[in-house]
């Protein structure tokens, strides 16, 4: 067999586990008709306490770790700079949006599911060694990424730009349970002490926990979408966000010299099926709604095949 296929076969095995988890909490709602309440409270007990306590207990021991390449923060957010542009573009000229619309249908190409379906893949296919690398990313992202938009929409809207919606991105940043994880980690392993083992064991636990709910509480919450009209434009969201980003981030982190560890995780990132935050948005903004929602189930079934993809043909050129 070649060694492409194999290295294919491979990724596809890692991951299928993950998204096993992904079908089972898409079926417990849409088929065994569990009550969407309990979506609601898995999903911010894994938001607000699971994922929050893995990242914490992961980085408590960040100053120990070989460093991290910073450079990979210009990769990532470079081709989302890129990608966002062509998103503009395409929503200009294929589907004659307006600039909200147009906005919220760029963001859709670049914002990843990183938290509930990217940070679960790191650690499974590359291993805890991914998770600093991974942690600088999620950091900043959403100040990034909601200041963009934030700045595309209003300049579409007013023509000017507000220092207050900047401020509120930025303090919605610092208030996320993830955020505060990741920091205090980050913090508590500057002091060189080691967790007591009446905190790690806790929160031990707490991680184990955090990837299974984390997963099937996504499945629960892709359950409420349905693929409606609009596929013209979730197609095309998936082709930008499957596989034009990730190939964008690639390109740039080999211009840029990456080492292997941090090209893999960016790249992986990119490849991520496209955020639940983008249908908030687009109920928000009151736009695109449909289209957003079938993106969300699509992408997330399709990256099931082509994040595998795209990391198997880094197996063969790296």
């Amino acid at each position: 067999m070649p060694p492409f296929v194999l290295s294919f076969w491979h990724q596809v095995v890692i991951s299928l586990p993950l998204f096993v988890l992904i079908i089972l909490g898409y079926s417990l709602i849409r088929f065994a008709k569990w009550p969407t309440a309990f979506t609601d409270g898995v999903s911010r007990f894994v938001f607000s306490v699971a994922l929050p306590a893995m990242l914490f207990r992961m980085m408590s021991d960040f100053s120990k770790r070989p460093p991290v390449d910073a450079r990979l923060l210009i990769a990532f957010f470079g081709s989302c700079l890129v990608v966002f542009v062509i998103g503009r573009i395409v929503a200009r000229k294929v589907f004659d949006l307006d600039g909200v619309s147009g906005s919220v249908f760029a963001l859709s190409g670049i914002f990843s599911n990183n938290v509930m379906l990217g940070l679960p893949l790191a650690t499974t296919i590359l291993g805890e060694d991914a998770v600093p690398s991974v942690a600088l990313v999620l950091v900043f992202n959403g100040l990034i990424l909601w200041t963009l938009v934030t700045v595309s929409v209003e300049w579409a809207r007013n023509g000017a730009l507000s220092l207050q919606g900047f401020g509120k991105t930025a303090v919605g940043v610092l208030k996320n349970p993830l955020i505060i994880g990741i920091l205090s980690g980050t913090l508590f392993s500057l002091t060189g002490f080691s967790l007591p083992d009446f905190v790690d064991q806790p929160v031990g636990m707490l991680s184990q926990a955090a990837v299974p709910l984390s997963l099937i509480s996504l499945g629960m919450g892709l359950a409420e979408y349905r693929v409606r009209d609009g596929w013209q434009i979730s197609a095309v969201v998936c082709v930008l966000k499957l596989l034009v980003q990730p190939l964008v981030i690639w390109g740039l982190a080999v211009m840029l010299g990456l080492p292997e560890m941090e090209t893999r995780v960016v790249v992986l990132l990119g490849s991520m099926a496209v955020g639940v935050n983008l249908y908030l948005m687009s109920r928000q903004f009151n736009v695109l709604g449909g289209p957003i929602a079938a993106s969300l189930l699509l992408s997330t079934a399709l990256a099931a095949l082509t994040t595998p993809l795209i990391l198997a043909l880094m197996g063969v050129s790296l």
